[in-house]
């Protein structure tokens, strides 16, 4: 447990022989613990989610609908996308975003097209999905071994 801390903390293996710098020593007065973390993480995920369901359904209040789903699918992404910082840090997931093994789950996430904005809608909540765990070592291969079982 402690080595998957390390990994999703950004932490090093090796580290400096002369003990951290001041920027080091900074970032970890105020960097907040793993229970937070995973705290944080879990009340974002689901308030976004939360928020893009219900921006789905306020689709189809007559009149002002579309303008209400835009307000709330918007605040649910960005809640989902902050989510993820929770475990790795702004920084680290803004490096990491585009690396090969989530350039299509970014790509969806970012791509917005207004006619095909329900049929997305889906595809971009299993896009987050994938990219969060992309974070996690090897939950990526557990989902698709146990979707493997659950097919067969």
């Amino acid at each position: 447990m402690d080595k998957l801390k390390k990994v999703l903390s950004g932490q090093e293996e090796g580290g400096d022989p002369e003990g951290p710098g001041a920027l080091e020593r900074a970032n970890q007065a105020v960097t907040l613990g793993w229970g937070r973390r995973v705290k944080g993480f879990l009340v974002c995920f689901i308030l976004g989610a939360f928020m893009s369901l219900l921006a789905t359904f306020m689709l189809w209040i007559p009149g002002f609908g579309l303008a209400v789903f835009v307000v709330f699918y918007t605040v649910g992404n960005i809640s989902i996308l902050a989510s993820v910082m929770f475990l790795v840090g702004p920084w680290r997931q803004l490096r990491t975003m585009c690396a090969r093994e989530r350039a299509l789950a970014t790509f969806l996430v970012l791509w917005t097209n207004f006619t095909l904005a329900l049929i997305f809608c889906l595809l971009q909540v299993l896009a987050f999905i994938w990219y969060g765990l992309s974070y996690l070592p090897f939950a990526r291969e557990g989902v698709l071994k146990f979707c493997s079982i659950c097919c067969s």
